[in-house]
């Protein structure tokens, strides 16, 4: 989605300050506050480039630097923002999921549904060397049926199973959940039953072609099962976005690259379209 860039960087700077509270101001790295860091991750991903080609950027971006009170002469070095987001743990960039999702109507029905990010574009040689033969992550996305933003994520690199991944997800957000829509792979008795353990209904179509299980799932598609699409369409609009590939080269560093894509996702229908 294109949006205006100026837009998209105020909208960030809001909302990140909002995710970090108080440690917002607290420095990160080089000096510069925290969010300020955050803001430039999201910038350097929309707007497609490199560590080394963000700062150089930021110089011929007056506006921008205005937004994020950085001075022309005082701009952040590559290897300091390349640090920084080593430095910036998975809770920062789930609070930002979060509170962009929070910007969103809630409507409490939620679609399950698992997708998968190539990691292949990584240095093959960083790989071999490290030993990791990972090519593909699987992503497990907990998406608002009404609005389409991106709840929660889970990642996974040895790609668990669906019937373990979907209560996991579920079980975190179960306080803001009304309903569940998932597919046949999320289909097991003990994930229907923690389901209703936790107040949430589950709209799963189970597997099999008796009558019994032809009535049921015909049930759980007249309560709201078709909108499950909801979920494949918020992540294939992502991709379409930012791209179906991680492009850092550890595994922690992907897994917080893939939340932050998911959180700019929703942060993008807040801004002016272009």
């Amino acid at each position: 989605m294109e949006v205006d860039l100026l837009d998209f960087v105020e909208q960030c700077r809001h909302l990140v300050k909002q995710a970090l509270g108080k440690h917002a101001g607290e420095p990160a790295s080089g000096g510069f506050a925290r969010w300020k860091h955050v803001v430039l991750h999201c910038l350097r991903l929309e707007d497609g480039h490199s560590y080394r080609e963000t700062p150089n950027r930021l110089k011929y971006m007056a506006e921008i630097r205005d937004v994020l009170g950085l001075d022309r002469d005082d701009l952040p070095d590559y290897s300091t923002i390349y640090k920084s987001f080593d430095r910036l743990r998975m809770w920062v960039w789930r609070a930002l999921l979060r509170v962009s999702a929070q910007q969103h109507p809630q409507s409490g029905h939620a679609a399950l549904d698992s997708t998968f990010f190539d990691r292949r574009s990584a240095s093959s040689y960083y790989r071999q060397r490290s030993g990791s033969n990972v090519q593909t992550l699987k992503v497990t996305t907990l998406t608002d049926r009404e609005s389409l933003a991106v709840l929660d994520v889970h990642i996974s690199a040895r790609w668990k199973h669906d019937t373990k991944t979907g209560p996991q997800v579920v079980r975190r957000n179960a306080d803001d959940l009304l309903s569940v829509a998932a597919d046949k792979a999320f289909h097991n008795w003990i994930t229907k039953y923690e389901f209703y353990a936790l107040g949430v209904e589950p709209l799963i179509l189970q597997r099999g072609s008796r009558p019994l299980t032809l009535g049921h799932n015909a049930l759980i598609r007249a309560k709201g099962y078709s909108q499950r699409w909801m979920a494949e369409t918020s992540y294939s609009t992502m991709k379409r976005s930012l791209g179906d590939a991680v492009r850092a080269l550890g595994w922690y560093r992907q897994f917080r690259e893939i939340v932050l894509m998911f959180a700019i996702s929703n942060i993008e229908p807040l801004c002016e379209p272009l």
